[in-house]
């Protein structure tokens, strides 16, 4: 496995790639990213929307979820939760600001596009229909659950999500494998699910699917408008995400393994050695 100085160093490295890239492939890849975030969201209500025990519903759920991280990791995509490590080039005045700001919003954009992709076409394609029409329910409900949120819970429980979000994808960076990058990404996803943390890109599909669910189904729920799901629930989610993935992680791992970190090959290879050490016994 890669040292954690190792996974920062190589972290510049893909964050100078991930801001260079052009606008078109960028919304491309998050289109993509949004997609699979969206995949994972009905697959894990459709997997939980039956059961009649709330905390075994949410543990069937969490552990479906993690499947759109996994494809989002090996598939190649751009996630905007995921990319606010790359506060660590930034740090390091590899990347400016500028840079990096405009990767999130237009990764953000894509996101926005390929989450909404699914969650239309779901409901064209009358998935909700399952289970007698259960499922509807369930997609409104767990629309509904993040607009009757208040702005500062919705705030700290988008930090709590990127903070585990971002060290998925630190310990994904960790691993040589397809099967060690699957293995370390689940746990943090799985825990931030299973727990109510909120992942603005996964919200992005759960809110529109809601609505629209709602709309086409009949389905009333209060609380269920465009305004509280734009500006309640996905904008304070959104910003907690920034924190929890560029404030904490990011700038926590900076400090603890570039700032003023004497670095060379021959410290790298000691850490390797040290690893190595370890996984044999």
């Amino acid at each position: 496995m890669h040292s954690p100085l190792e996974i920062a160093r190589n972290y510049i490295e893909v964050g100078i790639h991930k801001v260079n890239l052009s606008i078109f492939k960028t919304i491309l890849l998050g289109f993509f990213a949004g997609m699979f975030i969206g995949f994972a969201g009905i697959a894990s209500t459709t997997a939980s929307s039956t059961i009649g025990i709330a905390s075994v519903a949410k543990l069937v759920g969490a552990a479906v979820f993690p499947a759109g991280m996994a494809m989002v990791l090996v598939a190649g995509s751009e996630l905007f939760t995921g990319n606010n490590l790359i506060i660590l080039a930034v740090l390091e005045k590899k990347v400016t600001v500028w840079k990096m700001l405009k990767n999130w919003l237009f990764v953000y954009i894509g996101n926005f596009l390929g989450a909404a992709f699914v969650a239309v076409l779901v409901v064209v394609g009358r998935t909700p229909d399952l289970f007698g029409e259960q499922l509807a329910q369930a997609i409104v409900n767990a629309a509904a659950s993040r607009t009757n949120l208040s702005v500062g819970e919705a705030f700290v429980r988008g930090i709590l999500c990127n903070i585990l979000v971002c060290i998925a994808v630190w310990m994904s960076f960790a691993a040589k494998r397809v099967s060690g990058k699957l293995l370390t990404s689940y746990w943090p996803v799985m825990l931030f699910v299973l727990c109510g943390f909120e992942h603005s890109i996964a919200d992005m599909y759960f809110g529109i699917c809601g609505l629209l669910t709602a709309q086409v189904y009949g389905i009333a729920a209060e609380s269920l408008t465009w305004f509280n799901f734009l500006v309640k629930a996905l904008l304070p989610i959104t910003l907690g995400n920034i924190v929890g993935g560029a404030g904490i992680v990011g700038c926590g791992y900076w400090l603890a393994y570039l700032h003023r970190t004497p670095y060379s090959a021959d410290t790298t290879v000691a850490e390797q050695e040290e690893i190595d050490i370890a996984e044999e016994y």
